[in-house]
C-alpha cells in the first residue's frame, strides 16, 4: 500500500463506480419542524414486521417504538440465541412457532411471512441479512453501523439500489440529521451561512469502555450484552460502531465524504481480548481542501468533553451540531441557536420509523438515507484504517483494496 499519493488521485471524489456511486445531497430532515412524532394508534393499516437481534436496544428501545407507532405488528422474531429469542417473542407477542435462532434465524424469519424487517443484531451480519431481506422482498429498517469493512458497506449500498429498483424501503435508522435544529442549521450552512468552509472538528467519546471479557472457544459469548463492539470484525471498532453518528451528521450538512485520511490510533487498556482502540486521532482531507479533525476514545476515565458533536469552521461563521445541547450558526448574518431534542435517541427513531411507516404506504422508495450511510460508513472505515496503519491512505486505494474483514464462525449453530 503507498503511503502517498498523487493530487490527481486525491481529487478522486464520489465520481466513480468504484467510489460507489455517487452521492446525492442527503435527504436532511425525515419529519417537518414541529418533530413530525407520529399519533399512537392512528395508522391505517398494520405492517407485519420481523426483528432481527433481540437485544438490548433492539427490544427494548426499538421494538417499543415500533409498537407505539400503532402500523406495525411484530410476526416474527429472531435472535442468535434461542431463549433471547423465545423471551422476546413473548414480550412483542409473537407465536412460539415464530420465534427463529441460530444463524440462519434471520432466513427463517423472512420466509414466515413478514412484509418488513427491523435488523439490530451485530453489525458483521447487516449486510447479508440486509441482501438476504431485498431479495425476499421485504421493507428494511436498518441499524447503525451498516457494515464493518469495504464490501460490507458497497454491498449496503447495493441493496439500497436494488431495493428502489424492487419498491421497497429501505431505511438506515440515524437519528441527528432529522432533529429540527440540526436541520435548521444544515439548511443555513447550505445557503453560505459560514462563508468557504476551512475546518471542521469532531468527536466521538464514548461515555465508558466497551466490555472485553475473556475469550471462549468460539465467538458465541462476543455476540451477546454489547461484547462483539471490543471486537473490530464484529463491530467495526469505535470510529465505525460509535462515532458514525457525528460522522454521518457532517456529511448530512457539508454533503462530502473525505478524500483522504491519515492519522494515529492505539490500545491501552489493560489486558485487552478484543482488538478494538481505545484512542484514536485522524486528519481528513476533503477534494475540496478541507481539513477535518475527528478524535474518538472509549475508556472509563470520567472524561468530560462533549461527546458525539462537531463544529463546522468557515471564513465568516461557525456552526455545531451534536447529539445532544445547542445547534447552531454563530456570527454572520445567518446567526441561528436552537435546541437540540434532549430525548433525541428515542425521537430520532420515532421519525424515522414513522417516515418509513409513509414510504411503505404512500409507495416512496427513493431510499435516500443509503448513500449517506455509504458515505459515512467509508469515512470511518477510512478514518480507522489510517490510524490502525499509521500512514497517508486515500479513499481511491481504501475502495481498490476492497479489503474484508474475517469472522470465524466455525462452532457456532446453525
Amino acid at each position: 500500500m503507498n503511503t502517498t499519493s498523487s493530487s490527481s488521485s486525491r481529487r478522486v471524489f464520489l465520481g466513480t463506480m468504484l467510489a460507489a456511486g455517487a452521492a446525492s445531497a442527503p435527504a436532511l430532515r425525515a419529519a417537518p419542524a414541529t418533530g413530525g412524532l407520529p399519533a399512537t394508534r392512528m395508522a391505517a393499516r398494520e405492517i407485519k414486521l420481523g426483528l432481527i437481534g433481540c437485544g438490548s436496544r433492539g427490544l427494548n428501545v426499538i421494538a417499543k417504538l415500533f409498537q407505539a407507532h400503532g402500523g406495525f405488528t411484530f410476526h416474527s422474531v429472531a435472535d442468535y440465541f434461542e431463549p433471547v429469542a423465545v423471551q422476546a417473542g413473548g414480550q412483542l407477542g409473537v407465536d412460539r412457532s415464530r420465534c427463529f435462532a441460530g444463524l440462519s434465524g434471520y432466513r427463517r424469519l423472512l420466509d414466515s411471512g413478514v412484509e418488513a424487517v427491523a435488523i439490530l443484531d451485530v453489525p458483521c451480519f447487516y449486510p447479508e441479512q440486509a441482501r438476504a431481506a431485498v431479495d425476499a422482498g421485504v421493507h428494511v429498517y436498518l441499524a447503525k453501523p451498516v457494515a464493518v469493512d469495504v464490501p460490507g458497506t458497497l454491498l449496503i449500498g447495493e441493496c439500497g439500489r436494488r431495493a428502489t429498483q424492487r419498491q421497497r424501503c429501505f431505511l438506515v435508522d440515524y437519528q441527528i440529521p432529522g432533529d429540527p435544529a440540526i436541520g435548521e442549521v444544515a439548511d443555513r450552512v447550505r445557503a453560505g451561512a459560514l462563508g468557504r468552509i476551512a475546518h471542521i472538528t469532531s468527536f466521538g467519546f464514548g461515555w465508558r469502555a466497551w466490555p472485553d471479557p475473556p475469550r471462549g472457544p468460539t465467538i458465541a459469548d462476543r455476540l451477546r450484552r454489547s461484547i462483539w463492539l471490543s471486537d473490530t470484525a464484529l463491530g467495526g471498532d469505535t470510529i465505525v460502531s460509535y462515532d458514525i453518528h457525528i460522522i454521518d451528521g457532517v456529511i448530512a450538512v457539508t454533503g462530502q465524504r473525505p478524500s483522504a485520511a491519515c492519522g494515529r490510533s492505539r490500545t491501552c487498556r489493560p489486558q485487552p481480548q478484543g482488538d478494538r482502540t481505545d484512542v484514536a486521532a485522524v486528519i481528513y482531507e476533503q477534494d475540496d481542501g478541507v481539513l477535518w479533525t475527528h478524535v474518538t476514545q472509549a475508556l472509563n476515565n470520567n472524561f468530560d468533553l462533549a461527546n458525539l458533536s462537531a463544529s463546522i469552521l468557515g471564513t465568516q461563521a461557525t456552526a455545531h451540531l451534536g447529539y445532544k445541547g445547542k445547534a447552531y450558526v454563530r456570527g454572520g448574518e445567518r446567526h441561528y441557536v436552537g435546541e437540540i431534542s434532549p430525548a433525541l435517541g428515542r425521537e430520532g427513531p420515532a421519525r424515522n420509523i414513522a417516515e418509513f411507516y409513509r414510504s411503505i404506504t404512500e409507495g416512496r422508495f427513493e431510499n435516500p438515507t443509503v448513500q449517506r450511510a455509504v458515505d459515512g460508513h467509508l469515512t470511518a472505515i477510512l478514518g480507522r484504517e489510517a490510524a490502525a496503519r499509521r500512514c497517508y491512505l486515500t479513499m481511491e486505494e481504501l475502495l481498490r483494496e476492497n479489503r474484508r474483514l474475517p469472522v470465524d464462525v466455525s462452532g457456532l449453530k446453525v
